[in-house]
């Protein structure tokens, strides 16, 4: 029986100046700290089986899979599989005003939380993060792959394997910055879930230092 480890990995931080809620909105890169997190991240994979590495293609989770990639060169593998989830407030200046979420304009939008009604439902997230994590098995099998994405994204396939509904607080999501969730396979048995924080002492530099900070999906 062999044992695989996938590492779920939420990009480091990003130049936002806009405070906007970025989502799938390209031309979103990492700050600088957000590039000295994902140096971090290569420094605590470096000495690890690491066979594969798989990225969401928007820019922030490329640019945080780099070094990692580089410390065992190996080609990043970009999958639309692992890309932030789609959300109706992308581009609305949500963490510079919370109140903005309150405005009348957008309450059609809350119809649903179960859904969610504004973005991309939980269960489709579910369908597309669970075909990229079985890949990357099936491509590391024997050691361990590494797979850069959102936050929405991780918790939700986190609270998927741990079973729990898959409606929740934002504020309450154990994804921060850079942050690894990582699932332990035997074959494509789930054995374990592991959370750790490789660059957990760059957080209180980093502008979003809180894992989740609002309502409506609203960091990616």
């Amino acid at each position: 029986m062999e044992m695989t480890i996938v590492h779920l990995v939420r990009h480091g931080e990003v130049h936002n100046p806009e405070a906007v809620l970025y989502g799938r909105m390209p031309g979103y890169h990492l700050s600088q700290l957000g590039y000295r997190m994902a140096d971090g991240l290569g420094e605590a994979f470096q000495d690890r089986d690491v066979r594969y590495v798989m990225s969401s293609p928007l820019e922030r989770a490329v640019e945080t899979a780099t070094p990692t990639a580089r410390a065992f060169d190996l080609e990043i593998v970009k999958d639309p599989r692992l890309i932030e989830a789609d959300n109706k407030f992308e581009g609305v200046p949500v963490n510079q005003n919370r109140w903005i979420l309150a405005h009348p304009r957008y309450w059609p939008w809350y119809v649903n939380p179960l859904e969610p009604s504004w973005g991309e439902p939980y269960t489709e997230i579910i369908e597309r993060m669970s075909g990229a994590i079985a890949h990357a098995i099936d491509h590391a099998r024997g050691g361990e792959a590494v797979l850069f994405s959102h936050q929405l994204t991780i918790w939700t396939m986190r609270r998927f394997v741990e079973r729990k509904p898959l409606a929740h607080d934002p504020r309450k999501r154990e994804c921060s910055l850079a942050s690894v969730t990582s699932l332990t396979f035997a074959d494509k048995q789930l054995l374990a879930l592991d959370y750790w924080e490789p660059v957990g002492c760059l957080l209180d530099e980093a502008a979003d230092m809180v894992p989740g900070t609002s309502s409506a999906q609203t960091h990616a």
